[in-house]
């Protein structure tokens, strides 16, 4: 059985409640990851979950880590959390760096898929930063060096530029459900390949690097891009069926 590590899809919140001259606090905890872990168990996936705030620490950071896996996907967790562990942000002792294992492990045939959010790609006021690491070497789009994100809130749906590929068996030639956002990327040609667009810009994107593979899903798989008539789609989960099915076979 193939191994899927997922990264990401989980923040604290903290709200601060004003009612009239009396205030209260409350937190929480959350994770979005249960769509997409869900969508590759029942496609015959083992799947391991790091949440944002066990990456930091709890990360494979050498490519033989790494390479227990045969999919690493980062989701809404940003290239901070991958670069700032205790031991160099606390301690500051030298660690190895994360960005650039994971860079050498998809050289050396391993598989990476990058899906969008606001701590994705450039992500919410640049804070994202994948563009500043060696993940930008073999990403198959460029990334803009400023916020992102491009929200909209009537909702847009993708278009398939290449329905032969085997990203999209089951599908059908037109995309179905709408998103609400996604992070503007750019095609480049010389990287790799522009399977789907939304809004004309890149909504999945393929490359080959060396004996890896690597994917990038620009929108969400979990709200609010995402909306709930897209995870509770068949397509949801023949999408990311094919997105694993995809980057793993070699």
């Amino acid at each position: 059985m193939k191994k899927v590590l997922i990264c990401g899809e989980s923040y604290f919140g903290y709200t601060i409640h004003i009612k009239g001259a009396d205030t209260m606090e409350t937190t929480g905890y959350h994770e979005q990851v249960g769509w997409l872990k869900d969508a590759l168990i029942n496609s015959g996936y083992e799947v391991s979950y790091l949440p944002n705030h066990e990456v930091v620490n709890g990360m494979p950071s050498t490519v033989e880590g790494l390479s227990e896996y045969d999919l690493i996907i980062l989701s809404d967790v940003g290239a901070n959390t991958l670069m700032m562990p205790d031991r160099s942000f606390q301690e500051s002792l030298p660690t190895p760096d994360r960005c650039n294992a994971i860079k050498e492990y998809v050289e050396h045939g391993g598989s990476l898929v990058l899906v969008g959010g606001f701590m994705s790609f450039t992500g919410i006021e640049g804070k994202a930063r994948y563009g500043m690491t060696p993940i930008a070497d073999i990403l198959p789009v460029d990334l803009l060096t400023y916020d992102d994100r491009v929200e909209i809130s009537s909702g847009i749906v993708p278009m398939i530029k290449n329905i032969d590929h085997p990203i999209f068996k089951n599908m059908s030639s037109n995309w179905k459900s709408y998103f609400i956002g996604y992070n503007k990327t750019i095609e480049n040609i010389t990287k790799g390949e522009v399977l789907a667009t939304i809004n004309g810009d890149p909504f999945i994107a393929v490359s080959e690097i060396n004996k890896g593979k690597v994917v990038v899903f620009t929108s969400d798989c979990a709200p609010h891009w995402a909306p709930q008539s897209f995870l509770d789609s068949p397509e949801y989960r023949i999408i990311w069926k094919n997105i694993a099915d995809w980057a793993t076979n070699k």
